[in-house]
């Protein structure tokens, strides 16, 4: 297993996203992601219908992020239901002027009572515009500045949680929840809130004016609108499952990409595009049928709306035209409730649309909060200080650990490292050694025992504090877009231009840096080739320049050529001189040199001493490299 490239974890991932599990029930009650076996709901679980009753402490949880913005949208929703009020008030001076109209049609139209109606209705109607609009307003900054703490916290706990996290998580439905996920949760809360407290107001306030002005036409217009919205209401219950799923499945999709970006080479050298294409196409479909689905049967809501109110009208139409024709009513009411059937309507079809949304939303919300709500690494205060020189001794006192509960990997190892030794570790595959790097760096806390370094347990330094102990040079190279000079100093604060220049000839970097186009300030991407020999150098570059005293070396020179490896061995060790050194080689003619090798098997050293001693023994160490110096003798002949 390998914790810097996460290959084991994408495909751990890929794997889970496949099983056709029986899926927990969610419980709102709960905390998001609370899960008793301690795995939660993170990495691509699936989430059941029970997720749509999440919206409740979805829409707390966001109120809570938020809550710096609350102004904002208690101002919004205020205004939202002014705007509201003002629409409910305009039918009314629509009446009073077609009344005034349809009674003066006989004679003489009072046309300065027409124009004081019609200049109250347009300042009605444009304070409701106004009103509006700063409502949108409010609510976009809102939201949008909720999805932006959204994402930094979401930012801040991936530094939290442990790596078991990645162990278990595709990276592309991790990516997924920083973005597609906030994104549906922000539309939510922009379109839906405002939308629905301001349908309520306007649907119980044309249902009074209506009563109020005339019960028989209410009954008649509110009867066929409900029909509409129990109609409505049965659709959103079919199409909630076709939104949850459509999120498993773009989360799904999104780790199939990640992963097959990420390994694109390696696919292509085995020819396994045609695997890829079905795995892709599978998981396409399975996301194009939820996808659809769910629009589909959200978007018959409009429809079934917009007839329902046009039969709404008709139904006012017929009513009013039977109630004028007896003189019981006069024209001006018809007007009135044209459009009052309108403003009783549009809320009804505005509310459907938002509990739409809100399944989405439940499905999204409860994808991030259970991973803001993921169990976090102990947090700890620096009760040691890094500020005298260390020496870069460590021992191991009965190491022991495991991945999974009662899975040990690591059996009881103990060992001592002088400050500046060089130490190789070497074993077949599966014997720990990554493991053992990993603990060194604390990326995980071991079961029992003890790693001390210079006399201080590793278990009292924070994490950062560790990583200032430590340099790492990788198999794997890892260079961001941004200078040369960026990519060298990274995170090392006050290297001067002397220091710069000094590490670079003492690596043999300077005739890289004369070739770029800019030298030190050329912006590395992709349209920088660099070669694989070049890219280890700058690493190696960028551990020299963190000056500290201990070194993690991992198959730094496995995947180059010989003469590059010539290069990059002097130049690593230039970067060990002065350094305690832990360095994993497969290849054990580079590590010759070491001054104490541990021979790890299975979780334990079983032996350890120099080069020539562990020869002398002819132990576990001896058949190793006489079987690799076979293997390479076979391939020479």
């Amino acid at each position: 297993m390998s914790t810097f490239t996460h290959a084991e974890a994408v495909q751990s991932a890929k794997e889970g996203l496949e099983k056709e599990a029986a899926i927990e029930e969610f419980d709102p009650t709960k905390p998001m992601g609370d899960d008793p076996g301690g795995r939660g709901h993170g990495g691509g679980g699936k989430i059941n219908a029970e997720t749509v009753s999440a919206i409740v402490p979805v829409m707390k949880r966001l109120l809570t992020v938020g809550k710096r913005f609350r102004a904002h949208i208690i101002t919004a929703v205020i205004f939202a239901i002014i705007g509201a009020v003002l629409s409910v008030i305009s039918p009314t001076f629509l009446e009073k002027i077609t009344d005034t109209i349809t009674a003066g049609l006989g004679g003489h139209i009072d046309m300065s009572r027409v124009r004081q109606l019609v200049i109250i209705c347009v300042i009605i109607l444009v304070g409701s515009f106004i009103f509006s609009y700063m409502q949108s307003w409010l609510m976009a900054t809102a939201t949008q500045k909720v999805a932006q703490r959204l994402r930094h916290l979401l930012d801040r706990k991936i530094d939290r949680v442990p790596l078991r996290y990645f162990d278990r998580s595709s990276q592309g439905d991790v990516l997924s929840r920083f973005t597609n996920d906030i994104d549906i949760l922000a539309q939510t809360l922009n379109n839906s809130v405002s939308a629905i407290l301001s349908g309520l107001t306007l649907l119980i306030g044309s249902t009074i004016m209506m009563f109020v002005t005339e019960w028989r036409m209410a009954f008649a217009g509110i009867a066929a609108a409900i029909a509409g919205f129990a109609l409505s209401m049965v659709l959103m219950s079919l199409s909630q499952k076709h939104f949850i799923a459509k999120q498993q499945h773009l989360g799904s999709l999104n780790g199939h990409i990640e992963e097959i970006f990420s390994g694109h080479t390696v696919m292509r050298a085995y020819n396994g595009e045609e695997e890829a294409r079905k795995e892709f196409d599978k998981r396409n479909e399975k996301l194009f049928h939820s996808n659809w689905l769910a629009d589909f049967l959200s978007g018959l809501m409009m429809p079934i709306m917009g007839f329902i109110g046009n039969l709404g009208y008709v139904a006012v139409c017929v009513v009013g035209a039977v109630l004028v024709i007896r003189q019981n009513m006069d024209i001006g009411v018809i007007t009135a409730f044209i459009l009052y059937i309108r403003l009783f309507t549009q809320p009804l079809s505005n509310i459907a649309q938002a509990a739409t949304q809100f399944q989405g939303a439940a499905a999204a919300g409860t994808r991030v909060f259970d991973l803001l709500d993921e169990e976090e690494m102990p947090q700890q205060d620096e009760t040691v200080s890094l500020k005298d020189k260390h020496r870069g001794e460590v021992d191991f006192e009965d190491v022991r650990f495991g991945y999974e509960p009662g899975k040990e990997i690591i059996h009881g190892f103990s060992a001592n490292v002088k400050p500046g030794q060089k130490v190789a570790v070497v074993g077949p595959t599966g014997a720990g050694k990554t493991t053992l790097v990993n603990l060194l760096m604390r990326f995980y806390d071991i079961d029992s025992g003890k790693i001390i370094i210079d006399g201080i347990d590793q278990a009292e330094l924070t994490r950062d504090q560790v990583g200032q102990l430590f340099s790492m040079v990788l198999q794997d190279t890892w260079l961001f877009k941004g200078t040369l000079r960026e990519n060298l100093v990274y995170d090392t604060e006050g290297v001067s231009d002397e220091e710069l220049n000094q590490v670079i000839d003492d690596i043999g970097l300077r005739d890289l840096v004369r070739q770029l186009p800019e030298g030190l300030d050329t912006v590395l991407g992709e349209e920088t080739a660099l070669s694989a020999g070049q890219k280890q150098l700058i690493t190696i570059g960028r551990a020299m320049l963190a000056n500290n005293p201990l070194l993690i070396l991992d198959e730094a020179t496995s995947s180059i050529d010989t003469r590059t490896e010539q290069i990059i061995q002097r130049a690593v060790d230039k970067l060990m001189e002065g350094r305690t050194s832990f360095v994993i080689a497969h290849r054990l003619s580079t590590i010759k040199n070491a001054d104490v090798i541990f021979v790890m098997n299975q979780g334990d050293i079983v032996e350890s001493g120099t080069h020539d001693e562990l020869l002398e023994k002819g132990g576990f160490y001896a058949d190793l490299y006489q079987s690799q110096f076979e293997d390479e003798d076979g391939d020479d002949n």
